[in-house]
């Protein structure tokens, strides 16, 4: 026994040895393929670099500090903005939106002078909001009287003369303060035409992101539809000396795209281009993760070259679903955290309602959350939701309810499609969708503790009298389906909290926990 231990000691010896020679290796083999970037500390990421529902990604560099926004549709307080000083870990500094204007579409975060200003469609407008400081305080929204658009982006002639892309193919000249339109939009880009039998969703052309550099004025676009087929979206360069064209489109178009169903990451499309301080460039996007669209569009992110003859393409051989060499790692920022114990004075970033965004409804207090009731069912409880970015986890939290109230545990796309278990004086309560499924009653009482897993899309739901000894509702959910393709909107299957009829709901400790 005693030999055997000591070669199975010798042989752990020897694999860790060939381990590390092959990592190197492999390491070696990669810095050679994708020598592009160029830093002092050079690390390697794998996306997304923002998992979970965020979509449309908009990235701005100030100096050794980057900012990022996204679409954030109909979850309010909307317009998060983040804070990188790596473009892979992030944190949320705030929301530049309260007002309810409708469905936030693509944003374009821009610093003009000392100035912020963050560019938006809702409602078929454009709107913008300002600010000194990306931190905020924004001002209220703008509404720019540009009707019929979406997905604006800013661009600055060499006089600073100052414009916006639109969707279609249009541009339009800016006052100087960049509040407001001068003129009407002209159309005058027609997009890249890909080949007739590529499976798309659509032509679609939208999210025109500038890039200004070498004399050319660059428009980054989306096509071929943002859900749809695997193959449907897609990410296109144009450039011109003007920005109302002529345009002249890469060579190298599509510059993202997903060309087989087969790879993992799905619909490929609406980029950003920003450079980081040693020159090297990148390219920010979305994507769904192949069988699991019910996270929502992902943040991905690949390196960029530039050409000779100033085009930019990815360089040949790298992939986003394999490592790549990443800017210099050395991000202070603290890995993301949906979890929370409600000990703060303000309610964590983390946390958006769906629609209506009422802060009179919550409340801080003895380090646990009250949550007043809103609406008379669950289809207009206006729930308070958090981003899930992982294919399997679990959420948990404690409850404390009054009389009158039914709250609960959800996992909610819109107010049609999502699931939730609830309790109230009488039952626990599994729903898919609007439809009980089962029930059993309620012998916990007011007080205890609820949990929902979700194993990749196999939804199961459990309740705690003390947070240790748990009943399963014998009942698993397939939600796979509930996602764009299927219920519209552009949505995420998000975790969250609901409370509906009278009274309030004190619920605490609030567990996020990836599996």
């Amino acid at each position: 026994m005693i030999v055997f231990q000591v070669k199975k000691k010798f042989a752990l010896i020897i694999l860790v040895a060939l381990t590390g020679l092959l990592i190197s290796g492999n390491q070696a083999i990669g810095k050679d393929r994708k020598s592009s970037v160029k830093s002092s500390n050079v690390g390697y990421f794998m996306n997304p670099v923002m998992g979970g529902d965020y979509p449309d990604p908009s990235v701005l560099r100030v100096g050794k500090d980057y900012y990022l926004t996204n679409s954030s549709f109909e979850y309010y307080p909307g317009l998060l903005v983040w804070h990188s000083t790596d473009l892979v870990h992030w944190e949320r500094l705030g929301f530049a939106l309260h007002e309810y204007v409708g469905s936030v579409w693509a944003p374009d975060l821009v610093k003009y002078g000392d100035k912020f200003y963050i560019y938006f469609p809702a409602g078929r407008k454009i709107w913008v909001v300002t600010a000194s400081s990306p931190e905020g305080p924004w001002s209220a929204p703008i509404d720019m009287k540009l009707q019929g658009f979406i997905d604006p982006g800013h661009l600055v002639d060499a006089e600073g003369n100052r414009y916006l892309y639109l969707s279609g193919g249009s541009t339009v000249k800016l006052a100087k303060d960049g509040l407001s339109a001068i003129g009407e939009p002209v159309q005058s880009y027609a997009g890249w035409q890909f080949p007739k039998d590529w499976s798309t969703e659509c032509f679609c052309l939208e999210s025109p992101k500038s890039t200004v550099k070498d004399g050319y004025f660059y428009q980054t676009v989306a096509e071929g539809g943002t859900a749809g087929p695997a193959t449907a979206h897609l990410v296109v360069s144009a450039r011109s000396k003007s920005p109302f064209g002529p345009w002249e489109n890469s060579p190298f178009n599509p510059i993202i795209h997903t060309s087989d169903r087969s790879e993992r990451w799905w619909c490929q499309g609406h980029g950003s281009l920003v450079d980081d301080p040693n020159g090297n460039w990148w390219i920010m996007y979305h994507s769904y993760e192949k069988y699991f669209q019910t996270l929502g569009r992902q943040t991905l992110m690949m390196p960029v070259v530039w050409t000779k003859d100033h085009w930019f393409r990815v360089p040949e051989g790298v992939k986003s679903s394999e490592s790549i060499h990443s800017p210099a790692l050395q991000s202070n920022i603290p890995a993301d955290k949906l979890s929370d114990d409600f000990s703060g004075t303000k309610l964590g970033l983390q946390w958006q309602f769906f629609k209506k965004y009422s802060p009179e409804r919550f409340e801080l207090k003895n380090g646990a959350l009250n949550l007043k009731a809103e609406g008379n069912s669950f289809l207009n409880s206006s729930p308070l939701l958090v981003n899930s970015a992982d294919r399997k986890y679990e959420i948990q939290v404690e409850y404390t309810i009054e009389p009158g109230v039914t709250a609960g545990l959800c996992l909610f796309y819109n107010e049609q499609a999502n699931l939730r278990i609830s309790v109230d004086a009488e039952r626990f309560t599994v729903f898919n969708q609007q439809n009980a499924k089962i029930r059993t009653n309620n012998l916990v009482g007011k007080h205890g503790f609820l949990r929902i897993l979700n194993d990749e899309n196999e939804i199961s739901f459990y309740f705690s009298g003390d947070g240790k000894m748990w009943s399963r509702l014998e009942r698993t959910i397939d939600a796979t389906g509930f996602n764009h393709n299927v219920f519209g909107g552009f949505m995420s299957l998000r975790a969250g909290l609901f409370a509906f009829g009278e009274g309030k709901v004190v619920f605490d400790n609030f567990v996020y926990r990836r599996l």
